[in-house]
């Protein structure tokens, strides 16, 4: 059946999704995981990744934003839920393939639209699917850290009133985002999503955030 979910489009999963279907129901059903209150130190401000840059210039529509006021998503058990069956979700639909295999270069962010793609496209869908679903922009902020294996990664990094929350295509399971082992470099600003900002290491949180 999954190789046959592999072959639709995302948005024919999600189709699927919104009619009641589930891949993982009783992860879904799982009492709320509470992180802990520190959030990410953040350290001052960053340039944006050449990728997002580049994706911007193609989807202009989709990087048009006014500043807004930082936020954090009240994290119901029906929320988590939500975030749970996207991140599975789009970790099934997406087959993994490098930027030089698909494209023919080193690194583009796009949508996989054509059900393949590398992290930062899963990372991109993702937060397409919950601003659809009535996530704020503010909250859903795309961040770049170093995997377990030390190479550049992209995650999807939620704000909530129980911590941040991280949605990997590397692990289909939820994590706070001190858990997941990364080591984290910088992310989008919560106020303006075109603005950078770098991280502490989230292997060792200290702190609290000084700015969005």
């Amino acid at each position: 059946m999954l190789n046959s979910i592999k072959k639709n489009t995302i948005y024919i999963l999600f189709g699927l999704l919104s009619s009641g279907f589930t891949l993982a129901e009783t992860k879904a059903a799982e009492p709320v995981r509470m992180a802990a209150a520190t959030p990410m130190l953040v350290e001052g401000a960053s340039k944006a990744p050449i990728g997002w840059v580049d994706f911007c210039k193609a989807n202009a529509a989709d990087c048009a934003s006014t500043p807004a006021k930082a936020a954090r998503v009240r994290l119901t058990p029906a929320r988590y839920a939500e975030l749970d069956r996207v991140n599975r979700m789009v970790n099934i639909a997406v087959e993994p393939v490098t930027d030089q295999e698909l494209y023919g270069v080193e690194e583009k962010w796009t949508y996989p639209t054509g059900g393949k793609g590398d992290c930062e496209d899963y990372v991109l869908e993702k937060r397409r699917q919950l601003m659809a679903a009535g996530w704020p922009r503010q909250a859903l902020l795309i961040t770049v850290v170093r995997d377990l294996k030390g190479d550049g990664h992209a995650i999807l990094t939620v704000a909530t009133d129980k911590g941040d929350y991280a949605l990997d295509n590397q692990a289909d399971e939820i994590k706070p985002w001190f858990d997941t082992g990364y080591t984290f470099i910088k992310r989008q600003s919560q106020i303006d999503p075109n603005q950078w900002v770098l991280l502490g290491d989230g292997i060792n949180p200290v702190g609290v955030a000084t700015a969005p």
